[in-house]
């Protein structure tokens, strides 16, 4: 027990330099440094690859395979560019951060809506990079979003705290923290939700279409939407060539997730992805399992 402790915080340890060193360098370095580290992720790591390839194919059916392929090579060099950016979202110099936002589209409507006391929900899908969005939301605006603590625990602290320096609260990802998220909506603030994780038992999901192909889908957010009345965006920083910086991209949800039919309303939140996911879908975390704990055959079995 004692030597596997001790491991885990090398390992935790390790990482948590790797990003600090990362966060020294320009944002273009990162970046380039992820083309090949995901090129060799797509080439040996079988598991990543066959999710990548199963989702796509289920997704995009008419899309030529090679296509499919190309797609899926080029979402694990964008993951791998989310993963290293970490560094910098969460350990570089706040305003050095901030200003990696170099474009905006749709921010003014949830400014009003925050000045007008109007709860608003923010869907925040694995696509781009998401951290982002919570840092320069959370440095805006009151903001609150789930957190569930890592598989390495010695890394909690090292990413709490750079979750939070901008500002950001956090609430556990379970019945306490819905709490959390309800009073913040109440107060008339912002909250973070991820639409696209599939829910374990017990937590509350329907299967709704997703790509035409049914997904298990949280109905967190109905909920809230109908206890609250709150109004819903759904969020991207999209990555721009060259280490340019990012364009943050914040466009109204599917008007279904308003619905008070409650399956109507989930399948507005995958509505709600899909749109999104137009803006950039080379960017889209596809090597999920988002089609996992549904009825039949387990289609991620090769």
């Amino acid at each position: 027990m004692k030597k596997s402790k001790l491991s885990n915080r090398l390992k935790a340890g390790v990482i948590s330099k790797g990003w600090w060193l990362l966060s020294l360098l320009p944002l273009a370095w990162v970046q380039a440094l992820a083309v090949p580290i995901g090129s060799l992720v797509w080439r040996f790591a079988k598991r990543e690859r066959n999710i990548a390839k199963v989702n796509l194919a289920l997704c995009f059916p008419k899309m030529p395979k090679a296509e499919r392929d190309a797609l899926g090579k080029q979402s694990i060099i964008e993951i791998t560019r989310t993963m290293l950016e970490m560094g910098r979202m969460w350990m570089a110099p706040k305003d050095k951060v901030l200003a990696d936002f170099v474009s905006f589209q749709g921010l003014e409507a949830v400014e009003e809506a925050n000045r007008n006391k109007q709860p608003v929900i923010l869907l925040g899908p694995h696509i781009g990079q998401w951290e982002l969005i919570a840092q320069f939301i959370s440095h805006k605006l009151p903001f609150t979003f789930m957190y569930s603590p890592p598989k390495l625990a010695e890394l909690d602290s090292t990413i709490r705290e750079g979750r939070c320096r901008m500002g950001g609260n956090l609430v556990p990802a379970d019945l306490k923290g819905v709490a959390g998220l309800l009073k913040a909506l109440k107060r008339g603030e912002m909250i973070g939700i991820l639409p696209d994780q599939v829910p374990e038992k017990g937590q509350g999901g329907k299967l709704v279409p997703f790509y035409g192909q049914a997904a298990l889908t949280a109905t967190l957010l109905p909920k809230l939407v109908q206890k609250t009345g709150a109004k819903v965006f759904t969020a991207l920083a999209k990555r721009l060539p060259k280490g340019k910086g990012f364009e943050l991209i914040l466009i109204p949800a599917d008007e279904k997730v308003y619905s008070e039919d409650e399956e109507t309303a989930v399948a507005g939140v995958n509505a709600s992805v899909e749109q999104i996911i137009a803006y950039a879908p080379e960017q889209y975390q596809w090597a999920y399992k988002r089609f996992k704990n549904t009825p039949g055959k387990d289609v991620y079995k090769s």
